[in-house]
């Protein structure tokens, strides 16, 4: 596929401002993110692939400005009215590519960066997005990824990479679809059920400085990680869910405490898998596979027996038909719709600090394994995901796959590392070959 400059400039702004509106409603999961924000806290997560080759900056530059305008609701900034908080169409210079830095995934300021709620990175032979929660989840992030890489690696001669999958036509104009609130689609079941809400283990830890993000990377063989998981008749991702819960457990017997708590992960899933939907902003609802260590000591393969239920249970689309239609409850209300905005964030801010950020111990999300079209495969050797900065002293987890490489990023603000080295020692005991990387 051939690209000429000058005509795809122009043919995409023609293109992409058909589908352009004034402003764009956060959904129903970016209302809560700008909420949150605060000086060493944002709601960044992080996507990049490495590829065979050597990043040229300027091209790189060049694929951001033709990629950009075909993601509006990525290409926009952020507003605050007098209820809600609203995206809106951003034609400012921008998003500029810069050299990557060492502590990723810090604070993004509404103001700053041109307004732009993305950044693009680069470093040797890789390529980093990292994004604001409130413009989408990881999916509408990995299309952004990928269609930027393919429109890069197209501008460098490789003319022959096809559109597909997370890659998208950027001479197309946005499906209306891709721009929708799902969960507004979606939550229409008949009852609301209630939410789980007990205070589980926390981390104890040593804050790092303002600005600084400890990453760890485990680099691995998915036929590996598959053949264990399935020893214990499990998927990959309950096998790396119990090995995180046993690290977990293992960490909290080794500390001093009063009594024990319930060990929980925080679990995005990713509904598009249950609900037939293209959008490319946040889908996603949270689970909690866990255990209580106060019943009784488990062993690992109680654990794993454990997720395995639970995720048997709960993944289904009626209960997260009712889960999304809880949380749709109080958008929905009328009451709360004319409620001024700096009191739906003190309350939404309260409630996350004293009750929702206390339902687990760690964040765990795993985005499968990744497709690109063939004719794309040969000039990428991995992606890597993180979730970010963590809310609290917790760390949190990232799994992804592509060909036989699996890697699992780990992203925490605190020094200690041992909830890691126990993960990661529990996968080399079951005969897992782990390469390990750190920004340490």
């Amino acid at each position: 596929m051939a690209i000429t400059i000058n005509r795809r400039d122009k043919t995409k702004t023609d293109r992409t401002s058909k589908v352009h509106k004034d402003w764009y409603k956060l959904d129903l999961s970016a209302i809560v993110y700008p909420t949150l924000q605060r000086r060493d806290f944002s709601s960044v997560y992080r996507l990049s692939v490495l590829l065979k080759e050597e990043i040229n900056p300027e091209m790189l530059q060049r694929a951001v400005n033709l990629t950009m305008p075909r993601f509006p609701t990525y290409k926009a900034a952020i507003r605050k009215g007098v209820f809600w908080r609203y995206l809106e169409p951003n034609d400012r210079p921008g998003p500029f590519v810069q050299e990557d830095v060492k502590n990723p995934c810090q604070p993004m300021y509404f103001k700053a960066n041109n307004r732009y709620l993305v950044r693009i990175y680069y470093y040797r032979n890789r390529i980093a997005l990292e994004a604001h929660h409130s413009l989408g989840d990881g999916t509408g992030g990995m299309c952004v990824l990928q269609t930027l890489t393919a429109t890069y690696l197209r501008l460098k001669g490789h003319t022959e990479i096809e559109n597909g999958g997370f890659v998208l036509d950027i001479l197309e104009t946005p499906d209306p679809v891709e721009l929708e609130d799902a969960y507004m689609k979606y939550a229409n079941a008949k009852v609301c059920p209630p939410r789980p809400g007990e205070k589980t283990y926390r981390v104890r830890g040593t804050k790092e400085p303002f600005y600084t993000l400890n990453i760890i990377d485990g680099i691995m063989s998915v036929t590996e990680v598959m053949k264990v998981a399935k020893s214990y008749n499990a998927t990959i991702t309950e096998y790396l869910n119990a090995v995180l819960l046993y690290a977990l457990m293992q960490k909290q017997e080794s500390e001093w405490h009063l009594k024990l708590r319930p060990v929980k992960i925080a679990m995005p899933v990713n509904l598009r898998r249950f609900f037939p939907s293209k959008t490319l902003r946040n889908f996603i609802t949270m689970i909690y596979p866990g255990i209580d260590p106060r019943l009784g000591e488990y062993t690992f393969e109680e654990i794993v027996t454990q997720v395995h239920n639970y995720m048997r249970y709960y993944l289904n689309e009626k209960l997260l038909r009712g889960d999304i239609t809880t949380n749709a409850e109080t958008q929905r209300n009328p009451f709360i719709r004319v409620v001024p905005l700096f009191i739906k964030d003190l309350v939404v801010r309260q409630f996350y600090t004293k009750i929702q950020d206390k339902n687990s111990s760690a964040g765990l999300t795993n985005m499968g394994a990744l497709k690109v079209p063939e004719t794309m495969k040969p000039y990428i050797e991995r992606f890597d995901i993180y979730m970010g900065q963590p809310f609290s002293t917790r760390t949190n987890c990232a799994i992804a796959s592509f060909e036989d490489i699996l890697t699992i990023n780990f992203a925490s603000s605190i020094a200690e590392t041992d909830v890691e080295r126990l993960f990661f020692r529990k996968l080399v005991q079951d005969g897992i070959h782990v390469k390990i990387e750190s920004n340490r």
